[in-house]
């Protein structure tokens, strides 16, 4: 498989998971301000180095699916950005699904245009740096939020949520590929 392949397998694993929960529990994560949903983010990229570390887990959820969560999760932040509407509102899950697909056609274009420019430079890393990339991110929007939103010259919170999407994708191809068989 080439990459675009690649990234739409892993990305179609981790729709499924999010309509899935969505139909369960439907839209409960509509009452995440920012800070949560980078709370949540962060919460499975430290367990993802805190495994990687130790060598070793005691709970079932393993990496692929923290960085399957990772993934979700900024896409939840994604959506939270652009809808200012009651944070309670139910939300159907038809346009959950839009809003989705939304913003991975986005990822994804980004995702492109890097390769590239870098030439797929991601492939030759490790996935501690994922993780650790990732961390960075989440701590530069805490800041962006420090900051009330606001940045001189940087991106905004959004490009940094892309990015993170884009490196749990990366990592999920490289553990399909058993580059990274610790997943």
């Amino acid at each position: 498989m080439n990459t675009d392949e690649q990234y739409d397998t892993a990305i179609k694993s981790c729709k499924d998971i999010f309509l899935k929960k969505t139909a369960d529990y439907g839209t409960s994560w509509r009452v995440y301000r920012t800070i949560s949903v980078v709370d949540q983010i962060y919460i499975k990229a430290k367990r993802i180095r805190t495994i990687q570390e130790k060598g070793e887990q005691k709970i079932g959820d393993d990496i692929i699916s923290e960085f399957k969560g990772i993934l979700n999760y900024s896409i939840i932040g994604l959506i939270q950005l652009d809808l200012t509407t009651d944070e309670t509102e139910e939300l159907p899950l038809e346009q959950v699904e839009n809003f989705y697909t939304e913003k991975v056609s986005i990822a994804k274009k980004l995702m492109d245009d890097k390769n590239h420019d870098y030439g797929e430079a991601w492939r030759q890393m490790s996935q501690e740096s994922f993780a650790d990339l990732i961390l960075a991110k989440l701590l530069r929007i805490k800041q962006i939020l420090k900051n009330q939103g606001k940045t001189i010259m940087s991106e905004g919170i959004d490009a940094n949520y892309y990015d993170i999407m884009n490196y749990a994708v990366f990592a999920l191809i490289l553990i399909d590929e058993k580059v990274h068989v610790n997943g």
